[in-house]
């Protein structure tokens, strides 16, 4: 099987940014060794090898050795700004030079002010990619601070890895990967719903229930003058806030209570819900405005009998955080409360109101979380660290980061982005779109009380649902998908003197991967490949199969005909 490895040349204290970027772009790679024949040389240091066939691809902010060699003059240094790259705006978040183009037709990428970012050069057997940025910075930024709100709808990550596939394959060098979907599905989907109030009959008397009478009935009027609710809705937001004694009384339904009304609209998705592990502790260190207000008015214990009912239905229930981003203690006391109730030994985490600082991942590996849910937006939706894949997380050695990326606060919120539903629709196609050409985990966050008055973002939320299933995606809970993904790193390519071989020990993987091999295109006409369903077993038929579809003779396999970036 001729399945390339990429050499890449790096700093020692970048291996491991590297590690995890072939985790994403789950492609045969290895340090680069001197005398050692590669057909893809990446490079981040100023130490250009001479290859004279392949792909060589330069990456850095300073004139590098191989710049004069392929004709190319340097232009200005700038700080920070982005890119265009096939019609995607890239932010950059580093130092970025600029090239002066002296062979037409090499640009590759460029900058909103039209000078030139990035070239490809054709020069005999050899491809150069020279891109005017620092990889290692991007992807170190990307996983650990992530980016602004403003860069939100842009996978920057997943786009560094797309240029780079697409720069390999384009030069016509054969590649072998592990896409980041079940085989058979574009995408995985994850419903959470995070419960902060489990019922408006648990406030009585509070800042919560005078809220939402003002909402329901001043607000819902204001809401129909802005177009942004129906007249009819307006009534129902009336009635609602009308039969309060009622429900109080326990004589009328109450219309907050999520847990019916999600496992209706999911029709047997599998969908995770955290879950307040202590009532009445807004936490500690909160630096928001009304952190007292963090504290909830119920826990576990009063939601006991409707959990019972998640469980028999596939779901999750999972750890909403209250001092766990903090305290390994607390955290611990979080999970075990949760770890109670659910009987599970594997549990995760999203902490309330998304608290969260550089050392929190690490804190919560230690309290013996699984993974977290907690990397997302309150103002935004989209791509806080870049990504739709599940990612290891800056200082954490087991624990997987579940990405959140559509959250309905963040899309009607007032104060936040405020949305129609017109828009706040074209906001999340672009993101299922995205999904359908990365691949990844796409996050789904529907509070408890969304679907009920005063939000009424129930109809919004089925439409999103019936999106995701006709695109054919994946549903698994948050905890499925994050093993999914687990199986997938642990797959290694094994390297021999030829070629490198996947071998994979662990359980059955199931929705099985993907093994992907790239057909060559040089440069002309879509890019071509062949899928591989594989569960991690029967490693010698695999090979089988990827040798035959390397030399393009099996007609049973499953041949995808689109662009790969």
């Amino acid at each position: 099987m001729p399945a390339v490895v990429i050499g890449v040349l790096c700093h020692p204290e970048d291996v491991a940014v590297f590690g995890e970027f072939f985790e994403l772009f789950k492609t045969p790679w290895e340090i680069y060794e001197p005398g050692r024949a590669y057909d893809v040389v990446l490079t981040t240091t100023g130490d250009v090898p001479d290859v004279d066939t392949g792909v060589l691809v330069i990456y850095g902010a300073h004139t590098r050795r191989g710049d004069e060699r392929i004709v190319l003059a340097t232009g200005d240094r700038r700080r920070g700004g982005a890119v265009r790259y096939r019609g995607r705006r890239l932010p950059i978040h580093g130092a970025m030079l600029t090239f002066t183009e002296r062979v037409p037709g090499t640009a590759y990428v460029t900058t909103p002010d039209g000078a030139i970012a990035g070239v490809r050069i054709r020069s005999g057997r050899l491809t150069v990619g020279r891109l005017g940025y620092d990889l290692v910075h991007e992807v170190r930024s990307l996983l650990s601070t992530g980016q602004p709100p403003q860069d939100a709808d842009v996978p920057s990550l997943d786009l560094h890895v797309a240029m780079l596939r697409t720069m390999i394959v384009e030069a016509g060098v054969p590649l072998v990967e592990i896409p980041p979907a079940p085989a058979g599905h574009p995408f995985a989907v994850c419903l959470t719903h995070d419960i902060d109030f489990a019922g408006i009959r648990y406030h009585r008397l509070d800042r919560t229930m005078w809220g939402f009478l003002y909402r329901a009935t001043v607000g819902a009027l204001g809401r129909v003058l802005r177009a942004r609710l129906t007249l009819g809705r307006c009534l129902e937001s009336w009635r609602a806030a009308a039969t309060l004694p009622l429900v109080y009384l326990g004589w009328a339904r109450d219309f907050w209570e999520p847990f019916g009304w999600y496992l209706r609209v999911e029709h047997g998705l599998p969908a995770t819900y955290f879950l307040i592990p202590f009532k009445r502790r807004p936490g500690d260190r909160v630096v928001a405005r009304r952190a007292s207000q963090r504290a909830t008015a119920y826990d576990v214990d009063d939601v006991a009998a409707s959990a019972a009912t998640l469980r028999r239905h596939g779901c999750e229930l999972a750890v909403h955080g209250i001092d766990a981003w903090h305290s390994v203690d607390r955290g611990r006391a979080e999970r075990a409360r949760i770890a109670r109730l659910s009987g599970e030994a594997r549990i995760g985490v999203r902490m309330h109101w998304l608290c969260g600082d550089e050392n929190t991942p690490r804190v919560l590996e230690d309290a013996g979380f699984a993974w977290d849910a907690s990397l997302g937006y309150n103002e935004a939706v989209g791509y806080r660290n870049g990504t739709i894949q599940p990612f290891r997380p800056a200082g954490a050695t087991t624990l997987l980061e579940l990405p959140l990326h559509i959250q309905d606060g963040a899309l009607f919120y007032p104060g936040r982005l405020d949305l129609s539903a017109a828009d706040a629709w074209t906001c999340c196609a672009r993101l299922m779109e995205d999904a359908d050409r990365h691949g990844g985990a796409l996050t789904v966050l529907w509070h408890d009380r969304s679907h009920a008055p005063e939000r009424f973002w129930g109809d919004f939320y089925v439409r999103l649902v019936g999106a995701l299933k006709a695109r054919g995606a994946w549903f698994g809970t948050a905890g499925e998908v994050v093993e999914w993904f687990a199986k997938r790193r642990a797959v290694r390519f094994e390297r021999t003197a030829t070629d490198a071989r996947p071998r994979y020990h662990g359980g059955e993987i199931n929705p099985p991967l993907t093994v992907r091999v790239h057909n060559p295109s040089a440069g002309a006409g879509p890019a071509r490949w062949t899928d591989i369903p594989w569960t991690g077993r029967d490693v010698e038929d695999l090979e089988q199969q990827l040798a035959r579809a390397a030399a393009g003779r099996d007609a049973a396999l499953m041949p995808g005909v689109k662009a790969c970036a």
